[in-house]
């Protein structure tokens, strides 16, 4: 299959180019030639499937013509030694748990499995030098790509993240691994990180003197595997009899806190795949970009704000650009499958609260806003889920003083916090950037 830039002035890559350049030469971002339909008795037996089973399935449509099929099962099966589960929270509301995976991250999924296919792919060609990968993170992006690429042969990992604005355990999964991994502390905030990522994929003289590619959800095999846990939602639904569906739609609505915007796309791919999802609800904190676009018809992107659920502080989503050219910019056609929410921080932590003394389940910020979503817009016979997109305890001081209580740690990242810390202190200047990849790479 061929990808095509969202900006449809780069030329036509193959899956391999996509994967390794991650940005198109345009600046656009890359998107599938096509979307195919999985077929109706595999929505039939879905619920008879594990979720490698189901995912294997998933992950042919999309890079089957691409990968052979042995090699793609070992990547999906490696990837997937975890489970996605559901949990149920509230009356017709349940969570799908995201953070059982190494880093207790929804990011560890595409994480992974990027690691896996990039390494595939340097094999194959038994390439020469060094794959550098830059990923800017605003928390859990950074843990899940620097743990899933650690000790992988022929790739160095470069983490920028905001200084002061990722919480100390999020902070400590990436900048206490070394070998393979940098961290780089920007002054500055996420979308200063990211600004740094893409220019460094658009300078000539930086991308002559070494091979780079991205693991922020702007490369697609990021996103793209984040539809796996989608479809597994859907099945163990299905299993036990909570969800109905007829004629290819059902009573699922899904709500999926978001900041990038890559989680929510994998979705909306899943539901052209032919997932019955009902509707699609995204939940943003104060930074509110896409919920006022979805009021009003204009993208306005705007300076990120500190909030309590950091990991959404995205004040110029870059997967904008894929649901808009998914819906060939349609707003009214977005509006009819997506609908927006917004929380303040203390509307955050009141439901945070409320939740825990009612039904005693801990809820991360980010899942909070899911959950409260669901509560405000879930409808008289539909079945919502929301994405749990990180384990509380990677926000342990936060949410203990929330909900008045001492959650535990998974030990996990216990030892995550025994490391010592290793970051490089970076301005926000690209020159500064650049500089400091051409000499040390």
């Amino acid at each position: 299959m061929l990808y095509y830039s969202t900006n449809k002035k780069a030329p036509l890559a193959t899956l391999e180019k996509a994967v390794v350049k991650g940005l198109a030469e345009d600046r656009g971002l890359y998107m599938p030639e096509k979307i195919n339909k999985l077929p109706k008795g595999f929505f039939d037996n879905i619920d008879d499937l594990s979720f490698q089973e189901i995912a294997r399935n998933v992950a042919d449509s999309f890079f089957g013509e691409d990968i052979e099929p042995e090699a793609l099962k070992h990547i999906v099966y490696d990837t997937l030694s975890f489970d996605c589960p559901i949990h149920k929270v509230d009356e017709n509301i349940y969570a799908l748990e995201l953070f059982h995976g190494p880093t207790l991250a929804f990011k560890d999924v595409g994480a992974r499995f990027m690691a896996r296919l990039l390494q595939y792919f340097i094999k194959r060609e038994n390439e020469k030098g060094e794959v550098n990968v830059l990923v800017a993170t605003s928390g859990d992006t950074g843990s899940a790509v620097a743990n899933g690429f650690l000790g992988v042969d022929g790739i160095h990992v470069y983490v920028l993240y905001p200084k002061g604005k990722v919480s100390k355990i999020q902070e400590s999964q990436f900048t206490t691994l070394g070998h393979n991994i940098t961290a780089i502390e920007v002054d500055g905030v996420f979308d200063d990180c990211q600004a740094l990522v893409k220019n460094a994929f658009m300078d000539q003289e930086l991308n002559a003197r070494m091979r780079l590619t991205s693991a922020n959800s702007i490369n697609v095999a990021r996103f793209l595997p984040q539809a796996f846990y989608y479809f597994n939602a859907y099945a163990r639904l299905k299993e036990n009899g909570i969800v109905k569906s007829e004629n290819g739609t059902s009573n699922m609505v899904m709500c999926t806190p978001s900041g990038n915007f890559g989680n929510i796309t994998a979705g909306l791919f899943g539901k052209r795949m032919g997932l019955p999802i009902k509707h699609f609800i995204a939940a943003n904190n104060a930074n509110d970009i896409f919920y006022n676009y979805l009021q009003t018809g204009h993208y306005e992107p705007k300076p990120s704000k500190q909030t309590l659920a950091n990991a959404m502080d995205v004040g110029d989503p870059s997967n904008f650009a894929r649901v808009y050219d998914l819906y060939q910019g349609s707003w009214e056609a977005i509006k009819s499958d997506i609908s927006g929410a917004t929380y303040t921080d203390d509307m955050i932590r009141e439901t945070m609260r409320e939740c825990y003394q009612r039904t005693g389940y801990v809820l991360d910020p980010h899942g909070a806003c899911g959950y409260r979503a669901l509560r405000e817009q879930l409808k008289p016979g539909e079945v919502g889920v929301f994405c749990e997109t990180a384990h509380p305890a990677k926000f342990k001081e936060k949410v203990d003083s929330i909900i008045g209580a001492d959650i535990a740690i998974p030990e996990r990242l216990a030892a995550f916090m025994k490391g010592k810390k290793q970051s490089i202190p970076m301005s926000k200047d690209f020159n500064d950037f650049k500089d400091f990849l051409m000499h040390n790479a």
